[in-house]
């Protein structure tokens, strides 16, 4: 019986999103990559590109003009944000997008006015819109045309704490949170904190008070609550290496609750899930555990502070982060086993 077949142009594809859903996508039996837009390099074959992915069987890269979207079935947009809502804005209702950028997983276009400086100008959208935390939102996902996958950052933060916060383990009024990511997280375009000589030999953190995910991060919190004005202290660290990312989240349990309840709380919550493992007690989690792959490794543990909980979570930024999650969104939109062509483990050393 032959595998069906799911005709997909990938939007951006030059860029680190893109390339990683691509080296995903090959081996996928349901995934013919029909199109790859990268207006930038229009005429390029891949191995231009990515020299990496030369001994794939890929289309050259080509402008957006060029594809015949009556001949889609799914868009994967790697596009940055602002520029992604204006392109899935002209495709046509046949064509279900899982989109990695950050254009519509803010459920207020005011907020994502106020954070990412130009408005939301496809409101009319949103109706078809779910957000692709998959583990935590997959009924609307398999639903939805548009699936809004999250942000790196929120990925990890929210896989450690929406099952602590909705089983009411964990207090809600002091979230600290200290994240570290690799530097593709930045994406592919040349800026100069991001070159070798700016990067190299140091550690530092950036954006502080002001990332674009703390809104997106608390969004969820307060769903996940049933609140509406839940804050997060959340600062973000940029080191020296390629991939991968970790979260330090500081959390003070409840009255009455210890860290065996919540270690309970969350292997329960994530017992049936094949990509969010939880560390047994006393394995620190590390970024190398689940480098180049698309799972998630968290581990609890208890803080010198009375009642204090740390929960790390470390992910590959790429792949659970942005084109894996992007995948499994991909698989339960299309009716395709959820573990399809997201099978390897991480790579290591």
């Amino acid at each position: 019986m032959t595998a069906q077949k799911i005709r997909t142009v990938i939007i951006g594809a030059s860029g680190y999103t893109g390339g990683d859903f691509m080296r995903l996508a090959v081996p996928h039996e349901n995934i013919e990559l029909t199109g790859l837009v990268a207006n930038t390099h229009a005429g390029k074959p891949v191995a231009d590109v990515f020299p990496h992915l030369r001994m794939a069987n890929l289309p050259d890269m080509v402008k957006s003009d060029d594809i015949n979207w009556d001949e889609v079935d799914a868009a994967i947009c790697g596009l940055p944000h602002g520029t992604a809502q204006d392109i899935i804005s002209t495709l046509p209702k046949s064509v279900k997008v899982i989109d990695m950028s950050a254009d519509f997983r803010l459920r207020d276009t005011k907020t994502y006015s106020e954070w990412y400086g130009r408005s939301h100008d496809h409101e009319e959208l949103y109706s078809e819109v779910a957000y692709g935390l998959t583990e935590h939102n997959r009924d609307d996902i398999r639903k939805a045309r548009i699936i809004a996958c999250p942000g790196c950052y929120p990925t990890a933060v929210l896989m450690a704490m929406l099952p602590l916060v909705k089983s009411e383990i964990v207090e809600t009024e002091s979230m600290i949170l200290n994240a570290v990511s690799g530097v593709s997280g930045a994406g592919r375009g040349l800026k100069q904190n991001t070159l070798f000589c700016e990067t190299g030999e140091g550690f530092s953190p950036y954006a502080i008070g002001n990332h674009r995910h703390t809104p997106e991060i608390e969004q969820e919190i307060n769903k996940a609550a049933g609140e509406g004005d839940l804050q997060v202290t959340f600062t973000p660290h940029l080191v020296p290496m390629s991939r991968g990312e970790l979260i330090s989240c500081y959390l003070t349990l409840k009255a009455g609750q210890t860290i065996s309840d919540a270690r309970a709380t969350m292997e329960k919550a994530y017992n049936d899930e094949a990509f969010i493992h939880i560390a047994p007690e006393g394995v620190v989690p590390g970024t190398q555990h689940v480098r180049g792959s698309n799972h998630c490794l968290i581990g609890l543990f208890e803080g010198r502070v009375e009642n204090q909980l740390i929960v790390i979570s470390t992910i590959d930024n790429l792949v659970k982060g942005s084109a894996g999650q992007a995948l499994q969104n991909f698989n339960l939109a299309f009716g395709i086993e959820e573990q399809t062509g997201l099978e390897q483990l991480p790579l290591f050393p």
